[in-house]
């Protein structure tokens, strides 16, 4: 009997030696931990922000994500608290996420003041665009566009891209959309790092009216917390650029800093802030979100003292003007807008925001953008291979896509194509994850049923 208690004793002393062990190594610190919680986030905003089917939102947007960790994590949804909870065997590593009114939904670690009754309702219901038939049929070739936008959805015996929603804009005018069975133009879709386009954009609107210098130095107040001076020198332009310097890196493998920042972190600015310095500002240009946090974070302090405030400024600068109303932007725990990745809008209002620059930063004779700031969005970075600007992504050779093009891109395949020689904007998205999502393809389809509109003879005189 007491060879028996001991084997027992000895048996649970290793258990538990080894759940200490895991939760002490990356997986248990980071990785588990950063798979509950994109499953609790997504879950949350792909539901209550998106309008998906819960089900059709885990098949297309989780369950391939997650490959082997899917069979251990589960998660439950209470529909009246608008709550989220993911775990490990339903015990472990819970995350939970909280949606509330114009705010979307939050990861919820541990409190830290987070108000769960907080709510900013949106102020006006979408606006949709009627598709203009008349200006599609005088400058398209309509057949080769509509079998281009079909092309970017999926054969469903032979791909797997999940497009979900597309649509084209022509000189501000609708000129194509489609969307998939379970989406509409009424669905608000994950940006992703979009998101960090529409950030720029802030930026652009906040320098027109004085409110932000982009190349002032001690001017980020998550790095003025830290004390180091070696951070003196990073500025709102270094870290659009993606040339902070700082050891934030993005793999999106569940194990890298980013994931750790975005899932397992109720202060995100303040964990890109004391990353270790790796390089001076503007030395390397390497693509991480914590730059784009710090940039919001500082921003937002100069919009207002209240997350209302704040948020009713970023709408009253970059949404409302161009029509733009069901865009959410989430923020973290700690208030602090998430803008490097969780921005929500309809196709159509992701494609008004890139039509802004099209129309050169004025909308309705108002000036929203300074004169310049496409040229310097489109300027290349130094270190990017010349394929990234500030906020935006650019076009290499290979793409075969018009040079001054700027694009708007986001993991599983988001994209915002800007083309201001053919006056064109096309967005795309879906949840497309281990494939290419031939998007670009889809652009440069788009491009080619483009045709001297048909001109009555009549006006010619």
């Amino acid at each position: 009997m007491k060879k028996r208690y001991l084997i027992g004793g000895t048996l649970a002393a290793l258990v538990v030696a080894g759940v200490v062990a895991l939760n002490l190594s990356p997986i248990g610190r980071i990785y588990l931990p950063s798979g509950t919680g994109i499953v609790a986030k997504q879950m949350c905003s792909l539901s209550w922000v998106s309008g998906l089917d819960p089900d059709q939102a885990y098949a297309m947007y989780l369950e391939p994500l997650l490959g082997d960790a899917g069979s251990v994590i589960g998660y439950t949804m209470d529909e009246d608290a608008h709550e989220v909870r993911a775990s490990v065997l339903g015990l472990f590593w819970t995350q939970r996420a909280v949606w509330r009114d114009g705010l979307g939904c939050t990861l919820v670690h541990g409190g830290h003041g987070f108000d769960a009754d907080l709510t900013v309702p949106l102020t006006h219901d979408f606006q949709p665009m009627e598709l203009d038939t008349t200006h599609r049929d005088a400058w398209f070739d309509s057949d080769a566009l509509e079998a281009a936008l079909m092309s970017a959805f999926d054969d469903v015996e032979s791909d797997s891209r999940q497009t979900l929603g597309v649509a084209v804009l022509h000189q501000g005018h609708l000129v194509a959309e489609h969307y998939a069975p379970g989406a509409s133009r009424e669905t608000r879709f994950h940006g992703w790092s979009m998101t960090k386009s529409a950030v720029t954009t802030l930026a652009g609107s906040m320098v027109q009216d004085g409110l932000l210098n982009i190349e002032a130095e001690h001017n980020i107040p998550a790095l003025e917390a830290v004390g180091d001076p070696r951070l003196d020198a990073i500025t709102i332009e270094s870290l659009l650029r993606m040339t902070g310097g700082l050891a934030i890196a993005e793999l999106n493998n569940g194990m890298d800093p980013n994931s750790q920042m975005l899932f397992t972190q109720w202060d995100m600015p303040h964990f890109a802030a004391t990353r270790e310095r790796l390089y001076a500002p503007g030395e390397h240009w390497q693509y991480m979100s914590g730059n784009t946090i710090l940039a919001t974070d500082t921003m937002q302090r100069a919009l207002g003292d209240t997350l209302p405030e704040q948020i009713a400024a970023v709408r009253a600068r970059i949404f409302e003007p161009l029509g733009i109303y069901s865009a959410i932007l989430e923020p973290g725990e700690n208030g602090v807008l998430q803008g490097s990745s969780y921005m929500y809008a309809t196709a159509q209002d992701w494609a008004r925001m890139c039509q802004l620059y099209l129309d050169n930063g004025v909308v309705d004779g108002q000036r929203i953008l300074p004169e310049d700031w496409y040229s310097i969005v489109a300027e290349p970075t130094p270190g990017s291979g010349g394929g990234y600007g500030m906020g935006f992504w650019l076009p290499t050779e290979d793409t075969g896509l018009p040079p001054e093009t700027i694009m708007m891109s986001g993991f599983q395949g988001q994209w915002g194509y800007v083309m201001p020689e053919q006056e064109l904007v096309i967005v795309r998205f879906g949840a497309t994850i281990g494939v290419s999502s031939r998007s670009g393809r889809l652009a440069r389809e788009v491009v080619a049923s483009l045709r001297t509109p048909v001109t009555n003879s009549d006006d010619t005189n």
